[in-house]
């Protein structure tokens, strides 16, 4: 079974990786690590990306392609997750033609709630740590260690609005396309962790 796993930023889509990952033995296909990776080793495809990265622009279609097929050939005919690929309709058809889908499951989650989720997002400037600023109770160090919490700058909300805008724009397309051939299966993302990881276990059985 091959599964695309789609969510706005937010929707807690990693979490959900890791626990498809661990109970159905699905390998973890994250295009975001799979870019980095290759740029880290300076592969050819890596370089063309980072061309294109350095100059503010967006990767363009072929070459994403590229890099993903890439990594459908290392897991040599293995079961995997796809996260982060496909991002838009054209995108969507081209992998029909190097690789069979089965489900795709959208985690949805109100675009209200994620940008409190993400404008709420502390994150420790020594050790890293990342919380909600609910559980720090109006403090501003962290928990771990004691030093100061500080903000993201695209964790602040006109840019978290705007990322969540150009979500909805890309996967409206993805989403049709895929409900019209009947492998797209919606999970309610606003329940605890256990709570829609329950839900995903009743679509891949």
């Amino acid at each position: 079974m091959n599964i695309i796993l789609l969510g706005a930023p937010g929707a807690g889509k990693g979490t959900q990786a890791t626990r498809i990952e661990e109970n159905y033995g699905l390998t973890h296909i994250s295009t975001g690590d799979i870019f980095r990776r290759h740029m880290r080793r300076q592969t050819e495809i890596g370089e063309e990306a980072r061309s294109y990265i350095k100059k503010g622009l967006l990767v363009p279609d072929e070459v994403t392609l590229k890099i993903v097929k890439s990594a459908l050939d290392e897991v040599h005919g293995k079961n995997f997750m796809l996260d982060g690929f496909p991002r838009n309709l054209n995108q969507a058809q081209q992998l029909d033609g190097i690789a069979k889908i089965d489900k795709v499951i959208d985690i949805r989650v109100d675009f209200d709630i994620l940008t409190d989720r993400i404008c709420g997002r502390r994150s420790c400037l020594d050790c890293g740590y990342t919380t909600h600023i609910s559980v720090l109770g109006g403090a501003n160090t962290c928990p771990k260690c004691g030093c100061e919490m500080t903000q993201r700058v695209d964790d602040r909300e006109e840019t978290v609005r705007s990322r969540l805008q150009v979500y909805a724009t890309q996967t409206a397309s993805l989403v049709e396309y895929y409900e019209k051939q009947g492998k797209l299966f919606t999970v309610d993302g606003m329940g605890t962790p256990d709570e829609v990881f329950a839900e995903i276990k009743k679509v891949l059985g």
